[in-house]
């Protein structure tokens, strides 16, 4: 596994040092053996957690807009934000999930680490974007398959201070989610500024990171209540219509 994390990081070019690679080795350990107890992924190999989560996670970086206060929505066992911050520990990481076995796996992350500067959040998406503690505070949002682009902006969007970046990091299917999802982007703020086509060294993955810029103000009654996202996706007719 060091092999694979020392020379895919190389070329990404994102170089980190040996005790940066001992933590990630180490996170390794601690998501197989935590996995046994609770369900928190389907990759438990070494290559597939190297190449498939370290990685992918890593690919954010080369946007160039992970920085200052990052929050992770939907962050399951870390990736992409867990990984962000061992490779830049300069970042002020928020990690928010509904699930609060998922935190404890997190916090055990931290500590068994020593890493420094990580909130945890224990709560649904909507609720969060909602909360003033955390609405219109961060710098830069990650996340990465949590939902489709249209259900993810709503969430992500509201957590952005102005001229903030939304990082989605996504599949094989993010120029038709993209294509659906501009109405809404816009309806909450945000403006489209790229899409970055991100290869993962030593697998035939080719992910891409859909890149949002905040540039006005999300209405308030955005993020809706939780599941009217998903039952009803923001620029839709029926939304337009109402």
């Amino acid at each position: 596994m060091r092999d694979l994390i020392i020379n895919g990081t190389e070329k990404l070019n994102i170089p980190l040092n040996d005790a940066q690679v001992n933590k990630l080795t180490n996170y390794a350990k601690l998501l197989v053996e935590w996995n046994e107890k609770i369900n928190l992924t389907a990759i438990t190999d070494n290559e597939g957690i190297a190449t498939k989560h370290f990685l992918d996670s890593l690919t954010a970086l080369q946007t160039g807009h992970v920085k200052g206060r990052v929050i992770d929505v939907g962050t399951g066992a870390g990736f992409p934000g867990m990984v962000l911050k061992i490779a830049r520990p300069e970042i002020e990481l928020t990690l928010l999930d509904s699930l609060n076995k998922r935190i404890n796996f997190l916090r055990e992350v931290e500590s068994e680490l020593n890493l420094d500067g990580v909130e945890y959040v224990h709560a649904r998406a909507e609720d969060g974007g909602r909360d003033r503690q955390y609405r219109g505070q961060f710098d830069t949002v990650v996340s990465r398959a949590v939902a489709n682009l249209t259900v993810l902006s709503e969430w992500c969007i509201p957590y952005l201070k102005r001229s903030g970046y939304f990082l989605a990091l996504k599949g094989p299917l993010a120029d038709e989610e993209l294509k659906d999802a501009r109405r809404a982007i816009s309806i909450l703020g945000g403006k489209i500024e790229d899409v970055f086509e991100a290869d993962i060294p030593f697998t035939d993955l080719k992910h891409k990171i859909i890149i949002i810029k905040k540039v006005g103000q999300t209405p308030l009654k955005y993020p809706r209540k939780a599941g009217i996202a998903t039952k009803t996706p923001l620029g839709t007719c029926y939304n337009i219509s109402k």
